[in-house]
């Protein structure tokens, strides 16, 4: 037994995370109590030393320590703000009347709103939530296919996921040892690429299944002018006068923030596109605000129920993530001031009680410690689990697979796909991905790029039955039975549970043909991420290899060629400065980017 188990502990550690995990043990605990036991059983054996934990607790604190995961709370905090507050409720009624007329408009618009709120809130149970109590009856009271009900408010409401900034983009960078701002700028494009993905199909509905779609009757638009008109010519003026504004910004962007930054070379795509629409909605609220303020009758009151309701998310999102991709403030110091920003949102809008802040402060507290447990859990696990070699292993059973990079992806993004119907993500996350991690960067693949695909299917792990956390946030709001319509008193017949699960399924089609994207054009990611320095190992090597006992430098050449000279710049009695290792690879770092 004990010969079977030190051949095989890692395949039978491995076997008794399972057994934790389906026991419906706490996952946190699970992977704690996996770690210690076999921890335990390998000191039994003779496998491990006697202080294997002993460095353990210097883990757990080191966890506590970590800045990075600070933008979790923050983040948490401003979507639970902006959404108690009544955000989501007035993006939808706004959007739906603008798009409403249009067939697929109310879809159009639960899509956009879904997107709005995956910038700010970042929570998908409370956009899915959302979404459920306003859309969804909207939409079954005018006639809407139920399967595309169903899916476009699912599908929408786990944006949140790969949209910065995404929790998971925080999780994700965390556990990959890359910056948060990288993972940001690098899920941008493909999120915002997924939304229009979404849209188009939407269009493609209206055109060949128009029945299903259909546009708001006259009766429901509340918008509309005294002389009957709609509003939306003035609504389209105002947007043409904001896109100039934008396109002018864009033209000169590099020419007034690189003077202010150090930035010699041109501007990355994702921040020219974040400022320019900055600019673009802060001139559309400043007009729409003197128009209103002086009552100039130049607005339509679709045009300014828009701006007003649209915009100031809008320039919240685009502060957070434009100081973050400029490198102003870190994720978490831009999280902080998102939560301000939301604060000060809910606040102008008469809407920040104690009670709400109150509310909002605990779930962001219960969702942070959530997540610190999970993560001192996986810890414990890895650590035993790298003493056996595990992470060898783990590499040994990806090194022949067929396709190289490619093959591994795809295995990988199989059982992530697999695995996210049943696990959530955050458990994917902290057991997986670091288990994964060292393989994909021996490979030479880009971490950014892999966090970013891994992100982008586990937004499938919230649509995939049977234990898709969105079907099921839909289904606790959803009609079970039943019921009389409030406006135009007819008998709306009930939404079952199949009727949302099957409405998933081309969104969760939609989703994997975005991850096929990227993984096929890794530019999306990569090419929006800052210049990197590529350091030689081996210069490295070699020259801490040249260092004598004494610590005399290698690089001291002038120094060693004219030693008297040397010696007399030092003072009398000050001792030459030794050689730090730091400074070598700093050195070699340079010279390998020259």
């Amino acid at each position: 037994m004990v010969e079977f188990l030190t051949q095989n502990f890692v395949p039978v550690m491995f076997a008794g995370l399972l057994v934790f995990l389906l026991s419906g043990f706490p996952v946190a605990f699970g992977l704690a109590a996996t770690g210690l036991f076999f921890g335990f059983i390998g000191m039994e054996i003779g496998l491990f030393a006697d202080t294997l934990f002993q460095a353990l607790p210097l883990r757990v604190f080191g966890i506590m320590q970590n800045d990075t995961l600070l933008a979790i709370p923050f983040f948490t905090l401003m979507g639970i703000i902006l959404e108690r507050s009544g955000m989501a409720e007035d993006l939808l009624e706004t959007v739906g009347q603008v798009f409403g007329p249009v067939r697929g408009g109310l879809a159009v618009a639960v899509v956009l709103v879904g997107a709005l709120l995956a910038a700010t809130t970042g929570v998908v149970a409370a956009a899915v939530i959302s979404m459920g109590l306003i859309s969804l009856p909207i939409m079954l009271r005018y006639g809407y296919n139920r399967t595309i009900a169903t899916g476009t408010i699912t599908a929408s409401g786990t944006l949140a996921q790969a949209i910065p900034p995404s929790l998971v983009l925080i999780v994700l960078a965390d556990q990959l040892g890359r910056s948060v701002g990288d993972m940001y700028a690098g899920a941008l494009i493909p999120g915002l690429l997924l939304v229009g993905l979404y849209l188009v199909f939407i269009a493609g509905v209206a055109i060949v299944r128009p029945s299903w779609v259909p546009p708001l009757p006259p009766e429901a638009r509340v918008y509309n002018e005294p002389n009957g008109a709609s509003g939306h010519r003035s609504l389209f003026a105002l947007l043409l006068v904001a896109s100039a504004a934008g396109y002018l910004w864009w033209q000169n962007h590099e020419a007034l923030i690189n003077p202010l930054t150090g930035r010699e070379g041109p501007a990355p795509g994702d921040e020219l596109v974040i400022f320019s629409v900055a600019v673009a909605s802060f001139v559309a609220l400043l007009l729409a605000m003197v128009n209103h303020v002086a009552r100039l009758g130049l607005l339509s009151r679709l045009a300014e129920r828009v701006t007003f309701v649209l915009i100031p998310p809008l320039i919240l999102i685009f502060l957070v993530l434009g100081t973050i991709f400029l490198g102003i403030v870190t994720p978490t110091e831009g999280g902080a001031m998102g939560a301000v920003g939301a604060l000060i949102m809910a606040a102008s809008r008469g809407r920040l009680s104690l009670s709400l802040l109150k509310q909002a402060m605990e779930n962001a507290t219960k969702l942070t410690i959530f997540v610190m447990f999970i993560l001192i859990g996986s810890t414990v696990f890895s650590f035993t689990f790298n003493a056996a070699d595990g992470h060898i292993w783990v590499e040994h059973l990806f090194d022949k697979l067929p396709g190289g990079a490619l093959g591994f992806l795809i295995v990988v993004n199989l059982l992530v796909f697999i695995l996210g119907m049943f696990i959530d993500f955050f458990e994917i996350a902290f057991i997986v991905i670091p288990l994964l991690a060292p393989v994909a960067d021996k490979m030479g693949i880009d971490l950014i790029w892999f966090g970013v695909i891994i992100a982008m299917n586990l937004q499938t792990s919230f649509l995939t039955p049977p234990f898709g956390f969105a079907l099921f946030y839909l289904r606790s709001v959803a009609p079970r039975e039943d019921y009389t319509d409030r406006v135009t008193k007819q008998r709306i017949p009930a939404v079952t549970t199949a009727q949302i699960y099957k409405g998933s399924i081309a969104f969760i089609t939609l989703q994997l043909i975005m991850v096929a994207v990227i993984m096929a054009f890794p530019g999306l990611v990569v090419d929006h991420l800052g210049p990197k320095t590529k350091v030689d190992d081996a210069a490295v090597m070699e020259k801490l290899d040249q260092l004598d006992d004494n610590g005399a430098s290698p690089w001291g050449d002038e120094a060693q060629a004219n030693p008297d000279e040397a010696q007399d710049e030092s003072a009398p009695n000050e001792q030459v400065e030794e050689l730090d290792p730091i400074k070598a690879l700093e050195e070699a770092a340079k010279k390998a980017q020259q």
